[in-house]
């Protein structure tokens, strides 16, 4: 009994710096009000998961129809990774919602790996990893396409996939285990911490390596894409009025630049969603004494992060061309057969 009050006493103090509550099951330590708008923060998660397994199902079977999944394997696998997350997202917080005691290694385990969203992170910061490397993929393709084109793309391609799962899992699956507990048939994820440095390093460096430094690979890339491309209209712009328009050359420069023009448009959509989440978790995980104790505000910016796996992709549906053509006509198909 002793040693079971130590770690409720330690939670309770890790919960109080981190801003995290309660999963699930067990005796509560949040108010009655807390746990009412924990409720309906997972009934929104759940529904946001519905509706992103959906949407990027539908995509994935657009880009495959469209004969777009062998051009664009990346861009397959980021919807493939944002689908795997919106199914655990789904998964997860049905179990939630049951609230299970949990008890044992079964109840430690399904904790530490289920319901402390590891899993859901493990997808969600692999489609940040992910994301990144098509924005090097396309500046390496466009900027530096000599360079591209004499270098091997297949298993530098398919090396890159593996790289996103194995980095992503060892930043958010790995450390759940040693910092997940059951107490009282509750389960409390990513709150036991060896000392206090720790869980800052940990923290501020998820904050740089996935939040900053994504960032500035879209900005730096991007930037110099753009620049690439409007070099090559105006060089193109110049032949056409020289030795009349070329239909090939405008097609290749108009298909790049609806690829590029979707990329900006999902990076720049986890730059804003991602940001008061990230805000959030900074300023607990920094301050001695952390102030910041809104739940609609944690709720909120951890809701408006998981929006981005479900929107993105009607990004896609209304920006990717080929996605676009293949959704119109089964919309078409089907106001003619109704």
């Amino acid at each position: 009994m002793t040693e079971e009050n130590t770690i409720t006493s330690q939670l309770s103090v890790a919960m109080t710096a981190t801003g995290m509550t309660q999963i699930t099951g067990g005796s509560t330590m949040t108010s009655s009000s807390s746990r009412g708008t924990e409720f309906y923060f997972q009934c929104a998660v759940l529904v946001i998961g519905v509706v992103g397994t959906a949407t990027n199902a539908l995509i994935l079977y657009a880009l495959v129809a469209s004969k777009q999944h062998k051009k664009h394997v990346l861009i397959v696998h980021q919807n493939a990774l944002d689908m795997f997350s919106s199914i655990l997202m789904v998964i997860i917080n049905a179990a939630k919602l049951c609230n299970i005691r949990l008890t044992g290694s079964v109840g430690y385990w399904l904790c530490a790996l289920l319901l402390s969203d590891s899993l859901v992170w493990w997808g969600t910061i692999g489609s940040v990893i992910n994301l990144a490397i098509i924005t090097v993929d396309r500046y390496l393709k466009i900027v530096h396409s000599v360079w591209s084109k004499k270098k091997p793309r297949k298993w530098m391609i398919y090396s890159a996939v593996a790289f996103t799962w194995i980095v992503s899992f060892m930043f958010n699956v790995v450390p759940a285990i040693p910092t997940s507990r059951v107490v009282n048939g509750a389960c409390y994820a990513y709150t036991i911490w060896k000392n206090k440095t720790a869980h800052m390093i940990y923290f501020v460096s998820n904050f740089v390596l996935f939040y900053v430094i994504i960032i500035l690979i879209f900005i730096i890339c991007y930037w110099r894409i753009l620049v690439v491309i409007r070099r090559q209209a105006r060089v193109m712009a110049a032949h056409s009025a020289a030795d009349g328009p070329s239909t090939a050359q405008n097609l290749s420069v108009q298909m790049q630049s609806n690829v590029i023009k979707t990329m900006i448009f999902v990076s720049a959509f986890y730059a804003i969603s991602w940001l008061p989440s990230y805000v959030y978790f900074l300023l607990v995980t920094l301050s001695p004494n952390p102030t910041i104790s809104d739940d609609f505000f944690y709720y909120g910016s951890i809701i408006l992060a998981f929006l981005y796996m479900c929107t993105n992709p009607f990004i896609y549906a209304t920006k990717f061309e080929p996605v676009k053509q293949v959704l119109l006509r089964l919309i078409l198909c089907k106001n003619i057969s109704e």
